[in-house]
């Protein structure tokens, strides 16, 4: 079945019967009637509010009602994490990648393959590089964008491996789903099934009040809402009705991974072992250098697995975190889920996943966003592990200093998937930091004559007015400073090696 579709969470009107069995499901609640104010308070904006795109749906308010609940229980009531009960993860717990077994054949590979679905987290916006639209439509390699690279991925797999047919789900935001709804209209020729759904929509929360945006208004405001993080993957992918209909079409797992990390391909090593062992959730980390020192790990805690997050060390114990001595992998954000499980999870009503708080400015009025994280999720799930990758299976677009990397000599595409140039000969990549000026990628593209040539090179650091001609050799570690008012210009065909850069230096005519 190829092609593509599109589900949506359905927009009826929840009554105060839905509110109410929402405040009722609640657990950890201090201060019930501040919760059932509110909750009384959205119902009635619901009931009244004329516009259909300012309703929440049933599923988004208990979502909202329940997250919110247990955050303002806990303000006051959660416990903080006792560091004397954390463990390094047993070899049960964190496998080496490179010892687990690979597929027997083709043929093994092909039936594996026949029970996997994969799911990207398309819910972001380009707006950070200066992008408008979905983040997943930047173009990344060869005139390709992220969304091209991935079907390009996934339609090798199929045409490789005859019965695969394995769908691409893309979870988007309200923010992404119209415009990606759209873009996917190109894919229909291909041989990929691609389904679109959306994740939750939730009201921001004014910090002064603690009340949700949309009551102090009357109307829409697009800035009143926001995605609650990847953690509400679960409850969108459940409720959207896909878990049970992958299901019967004979899918057993889920690879979710973020859109922007090209290294996020299907691998059938980590989809063995989850079959061998019974894994219901895996999550692949990769070893930490002092660039990662913020990045989630891995943890025994009380002798099971759990996910252990910057923000829940305590402050005298945040240099041990980041040290990475101790804690010496940090998660990629791919994840491997088993369908069957997550089912199980979801009925059960289990899963309370830890909340991120989120402070922002949105104008002048400062907000809370409630947030949670997918592999928060992975002490909920039977026989969980992680599985320590190789880095070349985190290569994520945050910047144009990760564009710049994705661009270069460094990696070829094949098949859509980034493959490290076999000329490095170096097993790290570059670390790349671009100042402001190249911040935007419109300015960012106007900066360089091409990109330069960084097999040899180790590290790179730009501030200030600098552009780079075409042709350009950067080895070792190159450091180029330009102070206010000043501009550098590395002229065509240059070689930099092990140079500290500063002044003005200016392409001269030939």
């Amino acid at each position: 079945m190829n092609g593509v579709a599109a589900t949506t969470m359905g927009h009826t009107l929840p009554d105060m019967g839905v509110a109410s069995q929402s405040l009722a499901d609640l657990t950890l609640v201090t201060d019930t009637s501040t919760l059932r104010q509110v909750a009384e308070k959205l119902t009635r904006h619901n009931n009244e509010v004329p516009s259909e795109i300012a309703k929440m749906t049933d599923m988004e308010l208990k979502g909202f009602l329940n997250l919110y609940g247990r955050y303002m229980a806990e303000k006051s009531t959660k416990a903080g994490i006792s560091w004397d009960k954390i463990q390094q993860p047993d070899a049960n717990m964190l496998k080496p990648y490179d010892e687990l077994p690979a597929a027997a054949d083709a043929a093994n590979e092909g039936e594996l393959l026949k029970k996997l679905a994969v799911l990207k987290l398309n819910g972001g916006l380009g707006t950070s590089m200066g992008c408008t639209g979905p983040k997943s439509v930047i173009e990344v390699h060869n005139d390709s964008t992220f969304l091209d690279l991935i079907v390009q991925q996934i339609e090798h797999i199929n045409k490789k491996y005859e019965g695969a047919d394995v769908p691409l789900l893309l979870m988007n935001s309200f923010n992404t789903d119209g415009e990606t709804a759209k873009i996917i209209q190109k894919y229909q020729d291909t041989n990929v099934t691609i389904t679109t759904f959306q994740q939750s929509r939730f009201p921001r929360i004014d910090k002064d009040t603690m009340e949700p945006l949309p009551l102090s208004h009357t109307g829409y405001q697009h800035s009143d809402w926001y995605p609650p993080g990847h953690g509400d993957v679960f409850e969108a992918v459940f409720n959207s009705g896909l878990v049970d209909t992958l299901l019967a079409q004979g899918k057993e797992y889920l690879f979710v991974s973020n859109v922007d990390n090209l290294g996020a391909t299907v691998d059938t090593k980590i989809l063995r072992m989850l079959e061998e062992t019974e894994c219901e959730y895996c999550m692949e980390l990769t070893d930490k250098t002092r660039a990662d020192v913020k990045g989630g790990t891995i943890i025994s805690y009380d002798g099971k697995v759990s996910l252990l997050e910057v923000a829940q060390v305590p402050k005298q114990y945040l240099e041990q975190f980041k040290s990475i001595k101790k804690f010496k992998v940090f998660n990629t954000n791919n994840i491997w889920l088993s369908l069957r499980a997550i089912k199980r999870v979801m009925q059960t009503a289990a899963l309370q996943l830890d909340i991120i708080v989120n402070n922002k400015a949105v104008g002048d009025k400062k907000v809370v966003q409630l947030e949670t994280a997918i592999g928060a999720a992975i002490s909920y799930f039977k026989n969980a592990c992680g599985v320590n990758v190789p880095r070349s299976r985190f290569l994520p677009v945050k910047s144009t200093s990760d564009l710049m990397l994705i661009q270069s000599n460094m990696f070829t595409l094949k098949s859509g998937s980034l493959v490290k140039n076999p000329l490095r000969e170096f097993a790290t990549t570059p670390v790349v930091k671009l100042g402001d000026e190249f911040k935007k990628v419109s300015s960012y593209l106007s900066r360089f004559g091409s990109i330069p040539d960084v097999l040899e090179l180790d590290h790179l650091t730009v501030s200030g007015d600098v552009s780079f001609g075409s042709d350009v050799v950067l080895k070792g570690t190159v450091i180029i400073v330009v102070n206010t008012g000043s501009k550098v210009m590395i002229p065509r065909g240059s070689i930099l090696e092990n140079q500290v850069i500063t002044g003005d230096l200016h392409i001269t005519s030939h």
